[in-house]
C-alpha cells in the first residue's frame, strides 16, 4: 500500500500543469521560428520570401483544423483542462492573442524587409498608381480579354442574400452608392483562383502586380450606374477538418467524397480584412459571416502571403537569390542499372533524403514490378504526389500477374482528394486496395517485396520515416531503411495481414507497432535508462522528432531525468515539455532546427549500458502517433547503419546556425560565441556532393582502364598480321 502512494505521489509529481507548455501556443512559437527565418539576413532573400510564404499557409492550416476543434469545444460547452491546465475556451482566446502579434510582424517582414530589398534587386510588386503608360495598357487589356468575362459581381440585398464564401477564397468587398437615388450597396466579387495571384507586366524584366489590384481599378466596370465608395478585399479561413462515421457506411470512399464536400461549409475560424476597410462595411462582413470578433484580423498589405511561395518560380535569374543547387547521391548499389535485390541480400542500406536521392526508393519498386521473380508487392501510401510514378509502377507490377496489396490512406489530412483518386486508378489497374482499420488512420511507412531467390522465398522491405512522395522528398528529411532481415520480413508479412484481414498476431519480434505497443515499448526503454542510472551507471537518451506533446511520455523523461539520465532532444515543431525546471527537468536540453529542408525524420537512440540501442520510426511522441495511428517503429541492426544514424544526429546537435535552443518556454539561437559556426544541413548538402564526385572519378578512372586495356591489344594484333605477312 504504501509502494502504491509512493508511485501515485511520484506521478503527480512530474505531472503538475506548470511543467507543461499548451501544445496549441508551442505550435505557433514553432510558426514563429519559421518566420524567423523570413526575417534573417544570412538567408537568401527569394528563400526567405518562400519562408514567409510558408508562415502563411502553416497558419491557415493551423486555423483550419486545430482553432475549428477548439471552436467546436467551446461551442458545445467543454470546460476540461488540457496537461497545461487551460480549458478549450483559454487556449482560443490565448491563440488569437498570439497571433494577432504574430500577424503585425509578418507584415511588417513583408512591408519593411523583403519589398525593399526586392526592389533593390529588381524585382517589383507595383501598386497600380506605379505603373508605366504600357503597364497601364496592359493590365486594362488583361482586365477585358481575361477577367471580365470571369468574374461574377454578387450583390447582397433582400431579394439576394450574401453569397456563400468558400474556405481560403480572396474576396472583394465593395461598398456602392446609386447615381440615381443615393442609396448604398454591398457586394462582393470573387477573386478567381484560376490566375495566378501575380501578375508578371512588361516595360521591367521582374515586375509584378497582385490580381486583386487589377480588379480593384476596374471593378467599376461591373457595377454600371453605380459608384464604388470603397473596395476592400478579405478572406476567410473555415473549419475542414474531416470526420468520417468509418461504422456507418459500407463504401467509405463515398463516405469521405461526401465530407469532402460537406466540409467546404464549415463554420468561419477565421477573417481577414484589409486594414483600410471602413467600420460599416466590416460590421457588415462580421454579421453576415458569423464570426467572432476576437478572430478578425486586420491586415496592413496583401491578404494571404503564401503567393510569396510562387514569387521565386516567376522570378527571371537571380541565382544568386535563390540555394545553390544540391546534388542528392544514389549509392551504385541501389541504381536502376544495378540488381538492388543483389545489393540489399549482402548488406541493408540507410538513405538519408534529400541528401540520398529518392531515386533509391522508386528504383526498388520499379524493379519489383519488373523482376519476374518477384511474386508480390505490399505497400502503405500515406502521402504521395499528385503524378506519382510509384502507382505507375504499381499499376505495372498488378498487369505483370503479381500479386499488388496498396493499403492508401484516404484520411490523409488534405491529401483525401488525391488520395480518394489513386486508390479508385490502383483498383483499376488490378491492384488489391485496403484502407486500414476502423478508426484508426494507418500513417506506418513500409514496402515490402516478396521475391523467389535461388535459395528460397526472401523478403525484401524499405521501411521509412517519411511518405512515399516523390515531390516533397526533396525538401523533407527523412530516413528509411532497405533490408532483407528475416526477423523484419516476417513482422512486417503480419503487419500487413492485421491490415487487411483479421489476424492479430500474438508478437513481433522486432517490429514495434501503434497503438499502444510502442508507447509500450518507448515506456520500457526510459525504464531501463532510469534503473542504470539510479544504479550509478551512465545512462543517456536521444530523440530526434516533429513534435513531443504526450504528457505521459512528457511525465517519463521528466522522471528520467531526475533520476539522472542525460537526455537530447531535437524536436522540430510542438514541444509541451519545458526545461530547466529544477529537480524535473535539469538534464534534458531540447534543440529545434529550422532550415532550407523540413525536419521530418524520427530517431529514438538509448545508451543500454553501452550497447546503444538505434530505432527509426514513422512515429512522433505524440498522442495521436501512440495511440490512435497504425505506426512503426524498427531497429537499425547492421553496425555501420547504427553508427551513421548516431552520427547523423551528432551532427545536427552540433548545428549553432539553424538550431534553436529551448530555454524553459523560449526558444533561443545557440550561442556561438567563441565556436565555428556549423549548419549541419549544409554539412550533409556537402556530403552528397563529395560522393557524388568520389563516385564519378571512380566510373571515370574505370572507363579510361577499360579503354587503355582495349587499346594496349591492337598493337598486339598488329604485330601478330606482319608476322603472318
Amino acid at each position: 500500500m504504501f509502494n502504491l502512494f509512493l508511485q501515485l505521489a511520484n506521478k503527480k509529481k512530474f505531472t503538475d500543469p506548470s511543467y507543461y507548455a499548451n501544445r496549441e501556443l508551442s505550435w505557433l512559437d514553432f510558426n514563429d521560428r519559421c518566420l524567423d527565418e523570413a526575417r534573417n539576413p544570412d538567408e537568401p532573400l527569394l528563400e526567405r520570401a518562400n519562408f514567409l510564404g510558408i508562415t502563411q499557409s502553416n497558419v491557415d492550416e493551423f486555423y483550419m483544423v486545430r482553432v475549428a476543434s477548439l471552436s467546436k469545444l467551446v461551442a458545445a460547452g467543454v470546460k476540461s483542462h488540457d496537461a497545461s491546465g487551460l480549458t478549450p475556451l483559454e487556449q482560443l482566446t490565448a491563440i488569437n492573442h498570439k497571433e494577432h502579434e504574430v500577424v503585425e510582424k509578418r507584415y511588417s517582414t513583408y512591408s519593411r524587409s523583403l519589398l525593399p530589398l526586392l526592389r533593390k534587386n529588381g524585382i517589383n510588386i507595383l501598386e497600380s498608381d506605379e505603373l508605366s503608360e504600357d503597364q497601364e495598357e496592359y493590365i486594362r487589356r488583361y482586365f477585358s480579354n481575361e477577367l471580365y468575362p470571369v468574374l461574377t459581381p454578387m450583390a447582397d440585398d433582400q431579394s439576394r442574400p450574401f453569397p456563400f464564401i468558400n474556405n481560403d477564397s480572396l474576396n472583394i468587398a465593395l461598398r456602392l452608392k446609386d447615381r440615381e437615388s443615393g442609396e448604398h450597396k454591398f457586394a462582393t466579387v470573387r477573386v478567381p483562383n484560376i490566375f495566378p495571384r501575380l501578375v508578371k507586366l512588361p516595360d521591367g524584366d521582374n515586375d509584378f502586380i497582385m490580381l486583386e489590384d487589377i480588379i480593384k481599378v476596374f471593378a467599376d466596370r461591373l457595377f454600371d450606374g453605380y459608384e464604388i465608395r470603397q473596395a476592400a478585399c478579405y478572406r476567410v479561413i473555415r473549419d475542414m477538418d474531416l470526420d468520417v462515421s468509418e461504422s456507418d457506411t459500407s463504401d467509405f470512399l463515398l463516405a469521405v467524397k461526401k465530407q469532402l464536400e460537406d466540409r467546404e461549409h464549415g463554420h468561419v475560424t477565421r477573417l481577414e480584412v484589409e486594414s483600410s476597410m471602413n467600420t460599416k462595411l466590416l460590421k457588415h462582413l462580421i454579421k453576415r459571416l458569423n464570426v467572432d470578433e476576437g478572430s478578425v484580423f486586420s491586415i496592413n498589405g496583401p491578404i494571404d502571403l503564401t503567393f510569396l511561395k510562387k514569387l521565386p518560380g516567376m522570378v527571371e535569374g537571380h541565382e544568386d537569390l535563390r540555394y545553390k543547387p544540391m546534388q542528392a547521391f544514389v549509392d551504385p548499389a541501389l541504381r536502376s542499372d544495378h540488381n538492388i535485390f543483389d545489393s540489399i541480400r549482402e548488406k541493408d542500406y540507410l538513405v538519408q533524403h534529400p541528401y540520398d536521392s529518392f531515386d533509391a526508393v522508386l528504383n526498388f519498386v520499379k524493379q519489383a514490378a519488373k523482376d519476374p521473380d518477384v511474386l508480390a508487392i505490399k505497400m502503405t501510401l500515406y502521402r504521395v504526389s499528385g503524378n506519382s510514378p510509384i502507382i505507375k509502377y504499381l499499376g505495372q507490377a498488378a498487369k505483370a500477374g503479381k500479386q499488388v496489396t496498396v493499403l492508401v490512406e484516404v484520411k490523409a489530412r488534405f491529401d483525401e482528394s488525391n488520395n480518394v483518386h489513386w486508390a479508385r486508378t490502383l483498383e483499376q489497374m488490378g491492384c488489391h486496395v485496403i484502407y486500414g482499420l476502423v478508426g484508426l488512420k494507418t500513417h506506418t511507412k513500409v514496402t515490402l517485396v516478396i521475391r523467389r531467390d535461388e535459395d528460397g522465398i526472401r523478403r525484401y522491405l524499405h521501411l521509412g520515416t517519411g511518405n512515399y512522395n516523390d515531390v516533397t522528398a526533396h525538401f523533407y528529411t527523412d530516413l528509411g531503411l532497405f533490408t532483407c532481415d528475416r526477423d523484419l520480413g516476417v513482422d512486417v508479412t503480419n503487419l500487413f495481414n492485421m491490415l487487411s484481414g483479421y489476424s492479430k498476431p500474438p508478437y513481433f519480434s522486432e517490429l514495434r507497432i501503434s497503438p499502444k505497443l510502442i508507447r509500450q515499448f518507448i515506456y520500457e526503454k526510459i525504464n531501463n535508462e532510469i534503473a542504470i542510472a539510479k544504479a550509478g551507471r551512465h545512462a543517456e537518451i536521444h530523440m530526434k522528432m516533429n513534435s513531443l506533446s504526450d504528457p505521459d511520455v512528457i511525465a517519463k523523461l521528466y522522471e528520467a531525468s531526475a533520476a539522472g539520465v542525460k537526455i537530447h532532444l531535437i524536436v522540430r515543431g510542438i514541444c509541451c515539455l519545458k526545461t530547466e525546471i529544477p529537480g524535473v527537468s535539469d538534464n534534458i536540453e531540447v534543440h529545434s532546427i529550422v532550415g532550407r529542408f523540413l525536419e521530418h525524420s524520427r530517431i529514438y537512440y538509448f545508451y543500454n549500458d553501452g550497447k546503444e540501442d538505434v530505432y527509426l520510426a514513422s512515429a512522433d511522441m505524440m498522442r495521436r502517433n501512440l495511440d490512435r495511428r497504425v505506426e512503426t517503429l524498427f531497429p537499425v541492426l547492421q553496425e555501420d547503419l547504427r553508427e551513421r544514424v548516431l552520427d547523423i544526429f551528432a551532427k545536427m546537435w552540433q548545428d549553432n546556425v539553424q538550431a534553436r535552443i529551448l530555454h524553459k518556454t523560449e526558444w533561443v539561437h545557440a550561442d556561438r560565441r567563441g565556436q565555428t559556426p556549423f549548419n549541419s544541413q549544409e554539412y550533409f548538402i556537402a556530403e552528397a556532393d563529395e560522393k557524388v564526385r568520389i563516385v564519378k572519378e571512380e566510373e571515370e578512372e574505370e572507363k579510361a582502364k577499360k579503354k587503355d586495356a582495349f587499346e594496349a591489344i591492337k598493337p598486339q594484333e598488329s604485330e601478330l598480321e606482319d608476322d603472318e605477312k
